[in-house]
C-alpha cells in the first residue's frame, strides 16, 4: 500500500528534512515507486506537485528535497499502486475546491467495491477508490452544511461519523486540510509527533541524515508531523489507535476522537481486543 506524511505548523516551517527521509520509501528502504505528490498550502489555496514517477527518481521530488518551501499545512503521499494505472490522475494528493478554498486529500489502504453514489458535484479524474472517497467525504460535507461554511469542530464532526462506514469496504487511512488544519484518520498504521521548544537533534531512519532543529527554530515554533512509519530513530512516535481521528492545529495535537469500527475487523488488527467485550462503545 502507500504512505502518507503530514505536516501542521504553528509558524510556516519547510519539510525538507522530513521529506527526504520519506522520498527514500519510494525505491530505496521501500517498494512505493508509482508516483508521489505533495501539495503546501499558502492560506486558501496550494502548491501542488504530482509525478508518476516514484520520489526517488522525479526531478519535482528532487527540487522539493531542496528548496525549502515554507507553509502550515502539508500532506505528501508514495504510491504503491493497488487501483488504478500508474499516471498522473490517480497520483495523491488530490485537489478540490470547496467554500473558496484548496481541500486537499491523500489516502493509504485499499479499499474493495467501493463505488458510492455521488451527486456529480465532485468527480473522480481517475479511477482510484481512494479519489471516489475523497469526493464522497466532500459531497457529504456539502450535505450537511450547504453554502455555509462549516467550523474545524463541525468538519471533524462528520468526518468521525462518515470515515468509519468507509472504513467497512477495506483500510481507510487518510490526511485532509483545507489549509487551516490538518484532518488525519487511522484503521491500521499512522504515527505522530510534536516538536516544539527547547527543540533537540532528529536522527532520519531511512538515510544518515541529522538535523539539530535547536539551532534553526524559534521558540514560537511548533511543528506536529503524522506519517505511516516513523520517521526518525530518536523521537518518540505515537500510534494512531484503530478507528482513532486526530485534528492538528497550529503545530499540535487539537481534538481526537475513537470512532466505531467493526470489531471483527479491529480483532484483526488487534488481536488483544478480543477480551474486551465493551469496546464498541467509542
Amino acid at each position: 500500500m502507500c504512505q502518507l506524511l503530514g505536516m501542521n505548523c504553528a509558524t510556516p516551517t519547510d519539510i525538507t528534512f522530513s521529506f527526504r527521509g520519506f522520498s527514500q520509501r519510494a525505491g530505496i528502504t521501500s517498494d512505493h515507486a508509482d508516483g508521489f505528490g505533495i501539495a503546501f498550502f499558502e492560506d486558501k489555496a496550494c502548491r501542488l506537485f504530482v509525478d508518476n514517477q516514484s520520489a526517488v527518481e522525479s526531478p519535482i521530488a528532487e527540487l522539493v528535497r531542496n528548496y525549502p518551501i515554507k507553509s502550515r499545512n502539508v500532506i505528501a503521499h508514495i504510491r504503491k499502486a493497488t487501483q488504478g494505472k500508474i499516471n498522473l490522475e490517480n497520483s495523491h494528493p488530490f485537489s478540490r475546491e470547496l467554500w473558496g478554498r484548496q481541500w486537499i486529500f491523500a489516502h493509504n489502504g485499499d479499499l474493495h467495491e467501493y463505488f458510492p453514489v455521488l451527486s456529480g458535484r465532485f468527480t473522480p479524474v481517475g479511477n482510484t477508490d481512494s479519489e471516489r472517497a475523497f469526493c464522497y467525504l466532500l459531497d457529504q460535507l456539502v450535505k450537511r452544511f450547504g453554502y455555509d461554511e462549516p467550523s474545524l469542530d463541525q468538519v471533524f464532526e462528520l468526518l468521525a461519523e462518515v470515515s468509519p462506514a468507509i472504513a467497512e469496504h477495506g483500510t481507510f487511512n487518510f490526511c485532509l486540510s483545507n489549509g487551516q488544519a490538518l484532518f488525519s484518520y487511522a484503521i491500521t498504521k499512522l504515527h505522530w509527533l510534536v516538536r516544539e521548544y527547547p527543540f533537540r537533534p532528529a536522527q532520519l531512519i531511512d538515510i544518515d541524515v541529522e538535523v539539530d532543529f535547536s539551532q534553526v527554530t524559534t521558540p514560537k515554533d511548533r511543528v506536529a508531523v503524522i506519517t505511516t512509519e516513523p520517521l526518525t530513530q530518536n523521537e518518540e512516535w505515537t500510534a494512531f489507535q484503530p478507528g482513532e481521528m486526530i485534528l492538528f492545529k497550529e503545530g499540535a495535537k487539537f481534538r481526537s476522537q475513537l470512532t466505531r469500527v467493526d470489531r471483527l475487523e479491529r480483532e484483526r488488527l488487534d488481536p488483544s481486543l478480543k477480551r474486551v467485550t465493551k469496546a464498541d462503545l467509542y
